[in-house]
């Protein structure tokens, strides 16, 4: 009898589905450039065209720490994870950044700037300058007032809060926003979801055009804006529309576009992600994209839409590298699945994220006239 040959299978779950370009409607895309950083991806930044093919492509000496964005002037902006990561809590390897640079479309590095107290988001101001969320250490008296969270996977430990900064071409603090000097912690309660290490972390930052901060609170489900010239907190949607969310951005007509990843949503028994767009005044939903089949689309952590300019959307389910773009009738009209899979580098990161990823903290579509060099 004639033996069978043995078989070869990929044991990673996602490398085994489709990647690359999986679908392209040419008429009804946006059409562009899509920029992605993989977080696995030992510092390759890929720029890509519509038909997934790679147009230009940046070898960063560090990982990214979490994303790279396309700079006005045509330079890459890359958030790259600093060498000396902090002793602060299990996590912290994962998400922390704090070295920043940007680059020409050559490599050369023409500004460097670093805080390892940096996580998460970080933007580059249309003024040159750079405004990034940091943490400090709670005091003993002010964690006791902040509620929620939990200590199931060990004993009660320091607590961090959120600063926000903006630093000039000099490195020089030109603003900060303290969240203990400026939330009122009874108002913005840890979810019950989150483990008491971080309080309220600020995982996405945008600055609109009257000059207020955008933040996204993911551990107590909410956004805020913050007057920049006083401080103090002028728009708060809370825990009753989004559920550990990401990327808050103004649209045009003034309307926040919000990644509401919804880990653990009020009343719903499995998890599902949307992208909506809130009315500020009213705090409506007046838009939004789900997939049909609510479980189909779903990112725990990490992602991004952006508003493109014939009015689709584009997001990033950004734990599975898939990157999409959807109508306003919610049509699929292009869709890649990042190709480039690997492990986190470091043995923290792998405990908190095991395996092969192709994992990306966002990624951006971007017109030809963005990128006069290419």
């Amino acid at each position: 009898m004639a033996t069978k040959a043995a078989t070869t299978i990929d044991q990673v779950t996602a490398r085994r589905r489709p990647v690359g370009l999986i679908a392209w409607d040419a008429e009804r895309s946006a059409g562009g450039y899509t920029l992605f950083a993989p977080l696995t991806g030992d510092g390759h930044v890929y720029l890509i065209d519509i038909e997934g093919n790679t147009v230009h492509h940046w070898k960063m000496p560090i990982r990214p720490g979490r994303d790279a964005v396309i700079l006005p002037n045509g330079n890459l902006g890359y958030n790259g994870t600093h060498p000396t990561s902090l002793e602060t809590y299990a996590a912290w390897q994962t998400w922390h950044g704090g070295a920043f640079s940007e680059v020409t479309p050559k490599g050369d590095v023409v500004w460097e700037f670093e805080d390892p107290r940096h996580h998460h988001d970080a933007q580059w101001l249309p003024n040159g300058n750079l405004l990034y969320s940091c943490i400090e250490p709670l005091s003993d008296d002010f964690a006791r007032r902040v509620p929620g969270g939990h200590t199931l996977h060990g004993p009660r430990g320091t607590l961090y809060g959120d600063v926000i900064k903006e630093v000039n071409r000099r490195g020089e603090t030109v603003w900060a926003w303290h969240a203990r000097a400026h939330l009122d912690p009874a108002l913005f309660p840890l979810h019950p979801f989150f483990a008491r290490f971080h309080w309220p972390l600020v995982n996405g930052l945008y600055q609109t055009r009257t000059g207020e901060v955008l933040m996204s609170l993911r551990m107590t489900s909410g956004v805020i804006a913050v007057d920049k010239k006083t401080n103090t907190v002028t728009w708060h949607l809370g825990p009753d529309v989004v559920a550990q969310q990401h990327t808050p951005v103004e649209l045009g007509n003034g309307n926040i576009l919000i990644y509401d990843n919804g880990n653990s949503r009020p009343g719903v028994p499995a998890p599902y992600t949307r992208v909506i767009e809130v009315e500020r005044a009213s705090k409506k939903v007046v838009w939004q994209y789900a997939d049909t089949y609510r479980a189909a689309f779903f990112s725990p952590y990490m992602g991004g839409a952006q508003r493109l300019d014939n009015g689709n959307t584009f997001v990033a389910e950004s734990t599975f590298g898939r990157l999409f773009e959807v109508t306003p009738a919610n049509e699929v009209v292009w869709e890649y699945v990042i190709p480039y899979f690997a492990e986190f580098p470091e043995e923290a990161s792998r405990k908190q994220r095991p395996g092969m990823q192709n994992s990306v903290f966002r990624a951006h579509r971007y017109t030809k006239s963005q990128i006069p060099w290419l």
